[in-house]
């Protein structure tokens, strides 16, 4: 059996009260969005809920465009009848026969939107019920915890039953919560802290820092391919290119010592404040997970997240690595993160970064760096930026002031 219709039920947004209306727009936005290359759906819109009208298409299609749409709790295929008791009987007959494996218990829970409707819920919960059973030889009925539950929902015009529910991404629509600046890198963690991040509602802007010709052109594609595989939750993405070599190599020429870690990220999250203060974005996200690496532990992100100006939005902070590679892989930012391209954060590493370092001892360190304002100003200033888009399109600003 082919499903012909699409139940949609969304997600956490419908805790938000008298914003409801504004979040269901912008969910029912990003739907319309991943289903555009399907221009012959129909939408109805209900409270919580969106009914899409597949007319041909792919069942398959459309729910793999939907998994790429936050504020979304789950989608059902459904099928339509008549609003018909005998009609609504055999099609519900036919959906319990057509379930991949045979359940031992069932249910129905009818739902009469449709007041004319002859047949009030309860009494369709037995008439569909005892139908069902008399076609299926050996099932019981569970009104507890049955096996499938099959919803019948009498409406205006037609009747529709479905038995199946998919996860959907949940979280709230895109840009309902603000907007942050992901900073990028080439690894496992920033990656799914940017989905996170955006499955809150977070509208993103990315920085990637590159130490050319330390670090090799495909080092940066790898990262614009984590950046496009994001863009598909979004449509596109803006992404800023930091030129970090000149600041890297300065800093490593003045100091080699335990605290070159710490000095590197304070530097970073120095440049990333500005551009975020330039696009008028309200935090930085980060992919720390406390205790992974010696930047990591609590004293050394008290020591480089210090320089901020902005919130800093870490939600790996209490995740462990097997959780981690688990949403990477879901998404499909795992297989490009372990391509073996080397990023900045791995040059010029001492033999034994500091885990414990003391934010007085970095200050002064930096305070002998009289160079590294004007060069953090100049790599801010220089930025390169690219609008990443889902469709591999690409758009390029520059920053050079």
């Amino acid at each position: 059996m082919k499903p012909d219709c699409l139940l949609l039920k969304l997600g956490e947004l419908t805790l938000k009260g008298r914003n409801r209306s504004r979040f269901e727009k912008a969910v029912l936005r990003q739907i319309r969005r991943v289903l555009a290359p399907f221009p012959d759906l129909r939408y109805i819109s209900e409270f919580g809920r969106v009914y899409v009208e597949l007319r041909g298409v792919s069942y398959e299609a459309a729910a793999a465009a939907l998994g790429r749409v936050f504020g979304l709790a789950s989608f059902s295929p459904a099928y339509t009848a008549p609003l018909e008791l005998e009609a609504v009987r055999e099609l519900a007959l036919q959906i319990m026969l057509a379930l991949p494996k045979r359940p031992a218990t069932f249910k129905i829970n009818a739902r009469r939107v449709n007041k004319t409707f002859p047949h009030d819920s309860q009494q369709m919960n037995y008439l569909v019920g005892g139908y069902v059973l008399e076609g299926c030889p050996g099932l019981t009925v569970d009104v507890h915890r049955p096996e499938v539950e099959l919803r019948v929902e009498l409406r205006e015009e037609r009747a529709l039953l479905y038995a199946e529910s998919v996860e959907g991404a949940g979280g709230f629509p895109a840009g309902s919560s603000g907007k942050a600046l992901l900073l990028l890198s080439g690894g496992i963690d920033s990656p799914v802290a940017g989905w996170l991040a955006m499955r809150k509602g977070l509208e993103l802007e990315m920085i990637h820092f590159h130490s050319y010709p330390y670090t090799s052109e495909r080092a940066k594609l790898k990262v614009l391919d984590l950046a496009r595989q994001l863009a598909g939750y979004a449509e596109s993405v803006k992404m800023h290119l930091v030129s970090f070599t000149e600041v890297q190599t300065a800093i490593h020429a003045a100091y080699k010592e335990n605290l070159l870690v710490t000095l590197m990220r304070r530097a970073m999250y120095r440049i990333a404040g500005l551009v975020a203060e330039r696009e008028g974005l309200q935090a930085l996200v980060t992919g720390e997970s406390l205790g992974q690496v010696a930047s990591q532990t609590l004293p050394s992100l008290h020591a480089i997240g210090n320089v901020a100006q902005l919130p800093i939005l870490q939600p790996l902070m209490m995740m462990d690595k097997k959780e981690i590679v688990r949403i990477a892989e879901r998404i499909g930012t795992f297989p490009i993160s372990i391509l073996p391209y080397e990023d900045c954060c791995t040059l010029f590493l001492p033999p034994s970064p500091s885990t414990n370092p003391n934010l007085r001892v970095v200050e002064k360190i930096e305070s002998g760096m009289a160079f590294l304002p004007e060069l953090i100003q100049r790599a801010a200033a220089q930025t390169e930026t690219l609008i990443i888009r889902s469709d591999q399109k690409e758009e390029r600003e520059h920053h050079l002031l």
